[in-house]
């Protein structure tokens, strides 16, 4: 289905990349401080830097609610950097590979112009803004049910942002957006065989669990 969307895009590529893109001013300036929420070091290197310090002070400490505590919070910092981590490397792996020309090569090379590792303006798919947003809705989504929607609408801002600032063809920002929810569900599916941060009910479903040592551990401030 994902190959038949992807194809059934293509055709009209570059029309809706022209129509995105010819919008007034002020979308543009706004779009600009959107994309910037599409980059992956603001959710990879705050949660790297909390799951080294928060796995050091799991073993220091002796008490053992924190130490349930920061387990729990491990696993989940954990789940945020393999989530978005993962198939955000996936996706500069790709794009360098398959090395498509962005729409501002569209006068010179046409839309479907392929250069491998020809650097920047040929890495237009997939969309590496759309998997970083998609990602952390995906992981939110995952954590906390009931914010997926708020993470679906910032993962959507940010997708169209791309489209609009003419970074990308539609079908970058499908591409992006499919190898984000194949990678996040592998992430997720194997931190519920290892049993980190997740339970599989009786019916097959994958539940995030609840955080005991967390709650505990609030409880004796309240």
């Amino acid at each position: 289905a994902v190959v038949v969307a992807i194809a059934v895009l293509l055709p009209f590529d570059h029309s809706f990349s022209s129509l995105a893109v010819h919008q007034s001013r002020d979308v543009p300036d706004f779009l600009a401080g959107i994309t910037r929420w599409g980059k992956s070091d603001w959710l990879l290197y705050p949660s790297a830097a909390l799951l080294a310090v928060s796995a050091l002070a799991a073993r220091l400490i002796p008490d053992r609610i924190s130490k349930l505590a920061l387990i729990e919070m491990n696993e989940m910092y954990a789940l945020i950097l393999l989530g978005v981590g993962l198939p955000g490397l996936l996706t500069n792996i790709l794009k360098r590979i398959i090395g498509r020309a962005r729409p501002e090569m569209f006068d010179q090379f046409g839309f479907l112009a392929f250069r491998p590792f020809s650097g920047y303006r040929f890495e237009s798919f997939p969309s590496g803004h759309t998997t970083t947003a998609f990602a952390a809705a995906m992981v939110l989504g995952f954590l906390a049910p009931r914010w997926f929607g708020v993470g679906l609408i910032y993962a959507f801002a940010v997708a169209a942002s791309r489209l609009v600032l003419g970074a990308h063809y539609p079908s970058d920002v499908l591409g992006g957006a499919v190898v984000v929810t194949i990678g996040a569900y592998l992430v997720r599916d194997y931190f519920a065989r290892r049993r980190w941060g997740f339970d599989r009910t009786g019916d097959g479903r994958i539940v995030a669990r609840r955080a005991v040592g967390v709650s505990r551990l609030i409880s004796r401030f309240q």
